[in-house]
């Protein structure tokens, strides 16, 4: 079975672009479809969601569901971040299931690295031997609850980088509570050939700007809407340029719908948050992020 992202017929007028920010019908708050293709001029608005464990359990049930509601509102491509051994097979039905709107990483996620990690590595290596994958993902640093293996952590990390540099791939970084350790070691492994995205960034602008430094985007999820989160002050100092989607789904759900379980529709509640911060139109938003997310993952598996 495939899956093919159609544009659909224009349903609402088109907004008047008058340089301030675009707003749109409220968004439905029981779950349902959200929106018509937002059409300005000659332009279809897309998005892409960077960053969806669309294989998790709490899809099982309403997958094709959850995934026309992304159709629906405007994401066009979602790429899966891998979580360990166990979780490759599911990844890899779902993408072949919707070979064009899903696409696969492969990587373990720091934590879920352990005392075996190494063996866990050997046997996931040998899938990049097998075919090829959107990026390695999602890989990285992760101590806020536990710091028991942080000498692995960053070990697997520093193996995964040098997958990425052997098989030309961009890499998703997590880095929870480890911002100082990611750092130091992507910036001892970059050559100018490590390219990818710094998930869930919430941190600082100088730490913003130390990533972008290095060639990364910056991925923008939920949090942006939350209450108190800071992030919408750093990005109000961060070009467009630097930045792309995601979801985090089944995690993080932007408001209004957070503490809920997320899923890609939603990316379009982030995009809007950014637009307001931004102060430009929405459509500006999805063609800028679009375009960087395009730029991260030109290798197609």
């Amino acid at each position: 079975m495939s899956w093919a992202i159609e544009e659909k017929p224009l349903a609402i007028p088109p907004f008047e672009d008058g340089g301030k920010f675009l707003s749109h019908p409220p968004l439905s708050e029981d779950g349902g479809n959200f929106l018509p293709h937002l059409k300005v001029g000659a332009y279809i608005m897309e998005l892409i969601d960077t960053h969806a464990h669309l294989y998790a359990e709490e899809f099982t049930a309403d997958t094709a569901q959850v995934l026309a509601r992304s159709q629906d509102n405007h994401v066009r491509k979602i790429y899966m971040p891998n979580i360990d051994l166990d979780t490759i097979d599911g990844m890899l039905a779902l993408e072949r299931r919707y070979p064009e709107l899903c696409a696969a990483m492969l990587g373990i996620h720091p934590c879920h690295i352990g005392p075996d990690f190494l063996e866990q590595l050997k046997q996931m290596e040998t899938w990049l031997a097998k075919r090829s994958f959107a990026a390695i993902g999602e890989i990285g640093m992760d101590l806020y609850h536990d710091k028991t293996y942080q000498v692995q952590q960053e070990e697997a990390f520093a193996i995964q980088l040098n997958w990425a540099k052997q098989h030309q791939l961009p890499v998703v970084i997590h880095a929870r509570a480890s911002m100082k350790p990611t750092m130091r070691i992507l910036e001892a492994h970059q050559d100018g050939s490590i390219k990818g995205i710094f998930h869930c960034f919430g941190g600082s602008l100088q730490e913003a700007e130390r990533i972008i430094a290095l060639g990364f985007y910056l991925g923008i999820g939920g949090v942006v809407t939350f209450k108190n989160s800071g992030l919408p002050e750093v990005i109000a100092g961060i070009d467009l340029e630097h930045l792309v989607l995601e979801t985090d789904a089944p995690y993080l759900a932007p408001v209004p719908h957070r503490g809920k379980r997320n899923e890609p529709a939603y990316l379009l509640y982030i995009a809007e948050k950014i637009a307001e911060i931004k102060q430009v139109p929405l459509h500006t938003v999805a063609e800028i992020t679009t375009a960087n997310a395009l730029n991260v993952f030109k290798k197609q598996p």
